[in-house]
């Protein structure tokens, strides 16, 4: 028996239910103070378990949501920290909720959502049999640092792992290069040149220029961001072939999506499936495809994977719906230019009139310059203006988001600067039509001030739940 491990789990696990009495929410200082007394902790409460982890700069917490209902589908127990809380202290935490005082669990599965800046902290203390690498993005400067440091600290995390499988966006030109020439397992994910036609200009200022030789890619078709069939015409680098793919999107809709996917290493072997995506946008069909390829990894049923695409649960603040008397209220976190455009592009798909508020705070979680707000493409709001009855602007810098929403060309009557959160949701529903949405669109604290306000209005699940 260790009598230290013992000592150590029951403190954090007291310091877990105070939290929880007080909705502090105790998600992250129960791993911290564990930590301290007992640095080993990590390694000695994870090694009873198959770890699959999730990370990358868009994505992770959905993708994870999506792989636990794959798991649960196939009736396998797993773990998870389900609040988000992706900082190491966080996923300590996690697992301590999930052990009993001995460090044991009947589970033998962990799912764990982890910040790509926190991957290789994380990776210094454990080995994930499996990793997913949702995509590399430009994301908060002053938090994450150059896009290439973030980058280069999974790659760095993935190399001191012996037996890691890996499965990667092979549309990302930054996320493939995790697997090119590497010596392990790797399983590709992505859309086919033919599945869709991107809507947009190439917008690759993240991934412009080859990784390996800096030659500028020529593209075969586009998705998104810098996401397509990218190509070096200079030294070779390529989107790699795809063992999970997208063969063709069928239908994108304001509420769901459906896709024809293929699971293959070779054309001969491929064998087609047609599936519904229980979230709309093009980013949430790469999040369902990342899940495919963890099931098709698995060797699990392709039906219960199917199953799963098309019954998961949005997670906290990801296209999280609320319905009060017939009208929805939609919470969608947007953290960075390209994620943005990709909650516009899906605003560019709703048929019924909206109110729309955007919430902007200026927090360390939110990252505190907020000049990204210039390259997110709110010009293309123009082309629902009808269908815009009002645009609210709230949070810390609601008066900076106004602004640009002025350059942006939406009519200053239109917006409407509204603080006071309470406030906010009473107009914008007294102004919501039933049968229609009131958009949220916050950055992180502002989700989690704005939820918690909706938690006790509507009675909501804590966000931990």
């Amino acid at each position: 028996m260790n009598i230290r491990l013992t000592a150590t789990i029951l403190v954090a696990k007291t310091i877990i239910k105070v939290c929880r009495l007080a909705n502090w929410g105790g998600t992250t200082l129960p791993g911290k103070i564990a930590r301290k007394l007992y640095p080993d902790i990590i390694k000695v409460i994870t090694s009873g378990f198959k770890t699959v982890m999730v990370t990358g700069t868009n994505g992770k917490t959905t993708t994870t949501r999506i792989i636990g209902q794959v798991l649960k589908e196939n009736q396998i127990d797993y773990i998870t920290n389900k609040s988000g809380a992706n900082l190491v202290g966080g996923v300590i935490t996690t697992f301590i909720e999930s052990v009993n005082v001995f460090g044991k669990c009947k589970a033998k599965v962990a799912l764990i959502e982890i910040d790509e800046a926190a991957f290789f902290a994380m990776s210094k203390f454990m080995e994930p049999d499996i990793l997913v690498v949702t995509n590399f993005f430009r994301d908060q400067l002053d938090r994450y640092g150059e896009l290439y440091t973030t980058l280069n600290g999974v790659r760095s995390g993935i190399e001191s792992s012996k037996n890691m499988s890996l499965i990667l966006n092979a549309d990302d030109s930054l996320c493939a290069s995790l697997g090119y020439h590497s010596p392990k397992k790797v399983l590709y994910y992505g859309l086919s040149e033919n599945a869709h036609e991107g809507v947009e200009e190439i917008s690759n200022s993240d991934a412009m220029f080859c990784i390996f030789c800096k030659t500028k890619y020529e593209y075969t078709n586009h998705v998104y961001g810098h996401l397509g069939g990218f190509k070096c015409p200079h030294c070779g680098y390529a989107k790699p072939a795809t063992e999970v793919t997208c063969t063709k999107v069928l239908e994108l809709t304001s509420t769901y999506s459906t896709i024809e996917f293929s699971t293959a290493s070779n054309t001969l072997d491929e064998k087609r499936f047609e599936a519904k995506v229980n979230l709309p946008g093009l980013y949430n069909i790469y999040n369902s495809l990342a899940a495919a390829a963890l099931g098709h990894l698995l060797e699990l049923p392709k039906e219960n994977t199917i199953n799963a695409l098309g019954s998961f649960e949005c997670g906290f603040g990801r296209m999280e719906t609320i319905e009060t008397d017939r009208k929805s209220i939609k919470l969608i976190l947007v953290k960075n230019p390209t994620g943005f455009n990709q909650v516009l592009n899906y605003l560019l798909t709703e048929e019924k009139n909206i109110q729309l508020a955007f919430l902007i705070n200026d927090k360390l979680a939110d990252g505190t310059d907020i000049s990204w707000l210039w390259d997110v493409d709110f010009e293309k709001l123009q082309h629902i203006l009808e269908k815009l009855d009002h645009v609210y602007t709230s949070g810390i810098r609601a008066e900076d988001m106004a602004l640009r929403l002025k350059y942006g060309n939406i009519p200053v009557e239109k917006i409407e600067i509204q603080k006071d959160y309470a406030e906010l949701i009473r107009v914008g529903l007294s102004r919501t039509a039933e049968g229609s949405s009131f958009y949220l669109l916050p950055t992180y604290t502002a989700m989690t001030e704005m939820r918690e306000m909706l938690k006790k209005k509507f009675g909501l699940k804590e966000f931990w739940k």
